[in-house]
C-alpha cells in the first residue's frame, strides 16, 4: 500500500501545469537567444560589409585610409575660418529694411534662406564676414529665424539693427540688384556687397534696385546677360531673380575660382530658364597666298 501511495503521488507531481510551463519556458528562452544570435551575426556582417565598401571607395579614389578628423576638430577648425573671416574677410551685408512688404509666408522663406547662406559661409574655404543690418529684435524676420534656425543667436556673423548706411561708408557699399546696368567684374577687399533681403512671391518690380537708389549707392549685377542665354522650355519661364543663398554661393565660387562661368554653371538654378551660353569657336587663321 505505501508503494501504491508514491506511485500515485509522484505521478501526480508530473502532471502538475507548472512543469509543463517550464518546460515551454525553457524552450521560447532558447529560441529567443538563438533568434538575438541571429540578429547581432546579421548586424556585425552588416558593418563589415560597409567597411569594405568604403575600404575600396578609398583604394579606387586614391585617397589612402587616413583617420578622418573628428567632429569636434571639425568644429574648432570652422570656428577659427570664421574668427579670421571677421577679421580680414571679405565683408556681405544682408539688408534687411523691406521684411514690411513681405508676408509671413515670405518672411518665413526668407529666414530659411539666411540659414542656408550661413551654412554655405560655415562651409567655404575662405569665408566671408557677414552682417545682418535693419534686423529688429523681436520683430517678425528676428522671431522667424530664432524659431527656424538652431543655435541662430550665436551665428557668427554681425547682427544690427542700423541701416548698411549707419554701418558702412556709401562709397564702399556695391548694391547688387537684377535690375542694375553694371556686370559686376570683380570682388574687392576694400568694398562691401549689400544684397536685398526680399522674398517677393508677387514680384513687386525693381524693389532691391529702389532701396538702392533711395541709399544712393553703387549698384551692380551678375553678369548673366553677358555669359548666360535663354533656353527654351514648357512654361516658356525665364528669370534672374535669385535667392540670397543662391547670388551668395555664385559669389564664394566665383572668389575661389576666378571664373564667373564656372560659378554660374555651378549655381543658377536650371528652373529660372537660362544656360551658361557655349564657348564661341577661335576663328581660323588666315591662309597664306
Amino acid at each position: 500500500m505505501e508503494l501504491l501511495c508514491i506511485g500515485v503521488e509522484d505521478e501526480g507531481e508530473q502532471n502538475k501545469p507548472g512543469r509543463e510551463d517550464d518546460h515551454i519556458s525553457k524552450n521560447v528562452l532558447r529560441k529567443q537567444r538563438h533568434w538575438e544570435k541571429q540578429v547581432a551575426a546579421k548586424k556585425s556582417k552588416r558593418k563589415e560589409e560597409k567597411q569594405r565598401r568604403k575600404l575600396n571607395r578609398q583604394q579606387e579614389s586614391g585617397v589612402g585610409a587616413e583617420p578622418q578628423l573628428s567632429k569636434r576638430v571639425m568644429k574648432a577648425m570652422t570656428r577659427e575660418r570664421l574668427a579670421e573671416a571677421r577679421a580680414t574677410g571679405l565683408r556681405l551685408c544682408i539688408d534687411l529694411s523691406m521684411t514690411d512688404c513681405m508676408s509671413d509666408k515670405e518672411v518665413s522663406r526668407l529666414a530659411g534662406q539666411v540659414r542656408r547662406l550661413y551654412g554655405s559661409n560655415r562651409k567655404a574655404t575662405r569665408p566671408f564676414r557677414l552682417f545682418l543690418s535693419d534686423l529688429r529684435a523681436g520683430g517678425r524676420l528676428h522671431r522667424e529665424c530664432v524659431r527656424m534656425n538652431d543655435g541662430f543667436l550665436n551665428y557668427t556673423m554681425d547682427m544690427a539693427e542700423e541701416s548698411c548706411l549707419d554701418l558702412f561708408p556709401p562709397e564702399t557699399i556695391v548694391y547688387l540688384t537684377p535690375d542694375a546696368d553694371e556686370a559686376l567684374q570683380s570682388v574687392e577687399a576694400d568694398k562691401v556687397y549689400v544684397l536685398g533681403g526680399l522674398v517677393d512671391e508677387s514680384i513687386q518690380k525693381r524693389l532691391s534696385f529702389s532701396r538702392a537708389s533711395e541709399l544712393k549707392v553703387r549698384t551692380a549685377r551678375l553678369p548673366i546677360d553677358e555669359l548666360m542665354v535663354k533656353r527654351s522650355n514648357r512654361k516658356n519661364f525665364h528669370s534672374k531673380i535669385l535667392a540670397i543663398n543662391q547670388v551668395f554661393d555664385i559669389l564664394l565660387t566665383f572668389c575661389d575660382t576666378g571664373s564667373w562661368t564656372e560659378a554660374l554653371q555651378t549655381w543658377f538654378p536650371l528652373g529660372k530658364g537660362y544656360v551658361v551660353a557655349p564657348v564661341a569657336s577661335p576663328p581660323l587663321p588666315a591662309t597664306e597666298s
